[in-house]
């Protein structure tokens, strides 16, 4: 069986995760149908210390995003996997005190040696840092934006999301920069450049310009949603300056009953503007490692490539 025939499976099974798995495809055709839509895409962390890193990257360098919202965390893995950062295969009921003893951090079933993670990121971190500062008299005011695109441009893995989004000119924004390793490893270098008279300024203000000139420009938005968190309510805020989102894919584990924004399903953007009233939308439960391959393996058999709309 090929892919298309798996799809025309998926789509007769009509129970339960699969039926919403082609609701999503479909909504994604249709989103990609035109150029009109500018593509936002946000993620979790968590998914970039698997094997998904790749995918996303390749998700990207194909056209089919246009703007990226994500966590801290991205950048961390981003950066330790880029230098060679060694992550493991591991179990969820293994012992944490055992790990900690070892020095193996665990992010699910994800072993994460301590020496390949925030040792690697402060060291490189500080380093494009220092070449960055070399110039500079007394202050350098940069946005996180310019940041990430310039992390990017020292990378050197094809696997790198940061390079990817440098290289194809995706605008990467991330709110909560500081909560990682990275944003640790910013501080204290700026700390290290006081004691020779210069300051390092993160402008987040300046990322908020950036996105609102986007979604000016904007003809109508389009969602693709992995996991909740600050990079989902930061992608389908600025949505709701452009009337909300004209389609809307949330793939997610969380659930709704809590009121948390992680949890809730597309339809209740609606009741903020987040999502326009007769948006094509669809949630779909389930876990974005197993999902998301299968979602993009659907849609690269009817599409490809995409030219992107937004270009900075």
């Amino acid at each position: 069986m090929d892919i298309q025939g798996l799809a025309n499976v998926y789509k007769e099974m009509g129970g339960f995760t699969a039926k919403y798995l082609i609701d999503a495809v479909e909504c994604a055709l249709k989103m990609y149908s035109g150029e009109s839509t500018t593509v936002f895409f946000s993620f979790t962390a968590n998914l970039i210390a698997t094997g998904l890193r790749s995918v996303i990257a390749e998700f990207i360098k194909r056209g089919f995003v246009d703007v990226v919202f994500t966590t801290g965390g991205t950048i961390d893995h981003d950066i330790a996997r880029s230098l060679g950062g060694k992550y493991y295969i591991g179990e969820f009921d293994a012992s944490d005190v055992e790990l900690r003893a070892k020095g193996i951090h665990r992010l699910g079933n994800v072993f994460i040696p301590k020496d390949h993670y925030g040792p690697f990121i402060e060291k490189f971190t500080h380093e494009v840092l220092e070449e960055l500062c070399e110039d500079v008299n007394e202050r350098l005011e940069i946005g996180v934006r310019e940041l990430l695109w310039h992390i990017g441009s020292k990378i050197k893995d094809d696997n790198s999301i940061l390079r990817a989004c440098f290289e194809g000119r995706v605008p990467i924004y991330s709110p909560g920069v500081v909560d990682s390793a990275f944003g640790t490893a910013l501080f204290t270098f700026r700390e290290v450049l006081r004691t020779r008279g210069k300051n390092l300024v993160l402008d987040v203000l300046k990322d908020m310009k950036e996105l609102s000139e986007i979604v000016h420009v904007s003809k109508e938005l389009g969602g693709l949603i992995l996991g909740g968190g600050i990079s989902k309510h930061h992608l389908i805020w600025w949505s709701q300056f452009k009337g909300g989102l004209k389609y809307a894919i949330y793939i997610t584990t969380a659930i709704e009953w809590d009121g948390s924004l992680s949890g809730a399903r597309t339809r209740e953007a609606i009741s903020w503007g987040k999502v326009h009233p007769k948006a094509k939308h669809v949630t779909v439960y389930g876990d974005a490692t197993v999902l998301f391959p299968l979602f993009l393996a659907f849609l690269y058999a009817k599409i490809g490539r995409r030219s992107r709309s937004v270009k900075v």
